[in-house]
């Protein structure tokens, strides 16, 4: 099928043709005969094909009107499969699907990658956890960001706010030869298991904040990102309890540590807030 398509630029479509990739996402997925799949970006439908054979159900979403008709005829005779026309960031799946996937394995496009994980995982204030596993092909830059470790170069507000959604798990690369055409770079396939955080924060929206702020300048110490919300001497004290060092930079933060710092900076600004109300009165 892929010989009597031409890739649009505009949808920044890459056929994946690498069997091995294949291969990998399936088992990555852990799909079983009770399973409703969503795909987002059916395209030539050669994953489509993959999961047909895995799962109960498969809704594949695809915005290209010319590969949408040669999707139909192509899977024409197969009743478990659901083709829906439109863009995926606009559709309203649940008003559409009836009971919608529990899972998503997809290879989507990579030039609109963050609005697509938000519209999957939420956001640190509105998580959304209406997936059990999501598989997705990305461009490796992006996947070393996501499941990347506090301390490395990788690691950023997008590391924070996916691991605080979502278990991640880094699979595999997958080089540019594995495309047709080639795209410019690698990609990778990644595990997202939406989950709540152990340590969960008392505030999300203070959190959302405090992570914007903190790596608003990777090459400044924390303490300095964080000088419009708390002075450096009032910090100080409150990174000395959490054992984290006052020369900290934010990428070497972890998690759980960003958790436990929102906190301690809630309560220690609100802590202020009242004091400043009591002394006005």
């Amino acid at each position: 099928m892929t010989r009597n398509v031409k890739p649009r630029k505009q949808f920044a479509q890459h056929w994946l043709k690498s069997e091995k990739a294949l291969d990998q996402i399936i088992e990555t997925a852990a799909l079983n005969s009770e399973d409703a799949v969503l795909e987002i970006g059916a395209g030539t439908g050669i994953l489509t094909r993959r999961l047909l054979l895995s799962a109960s159900t498969v809704v594949a979403v695809e915005i290209d009107r010319d590969l949408i008709k040669k999707l139909k005829q192509k899977f024409q005779t197969e009743e478990h499969l659901l083709l829906l026309e439109g863009d995926f960031l606009k559709l309203d799946l649940a008003s559409l699907v009836s009971p919608t996937p529990r899972k998503v394995v997809a290879n989507i496009p990579y030039n609109i990658t963050a609005p697509i994980l938000e519209k999957l995982l939420g956001s640190i204030a509105h998580p959304e956890q209406k997936y059990e596993k999501i598989v997705l092909l990305v461009q490796k830059e992006i996947a070393d960001r996501i499941c990347a470790n506090s301390g490395s170069k990788t690691f950023g507000g997008l590391s924070v706010r996916s691991q605080y959604l979502a278990a991640c798990e880094f699979i595999s690369i997958v080089p540019a030869k594995a495309f047709s055409p080639a795209p410019k770079v690698d990609s990778a396939i990644i595990s997202l298991t939406p989950r709540p955080f152990p340590l969960p924060a008392n505030s999300p929206q203070f959190l959302e904040q405090l992570i914007k702020l903190g790596f608003a300048n990777r090459r400044k110490m924390l303490r300095n990102n964080l000088k419009s919300m708390i002075s450096p001497q009032q910090l100080q004290p409150i990174l000395e309890q959490l054992e984290i060092s006052p020369l900290v930079r934010a990428e070497d933060i972890s998690v759980s540590n960003w958790v436990r710092l929102c906190n301690q900076l809630d309560l220690q600004i609100n802590a202020t807030l009242l004091t400043d109300c009591t002394r006005e009165n």
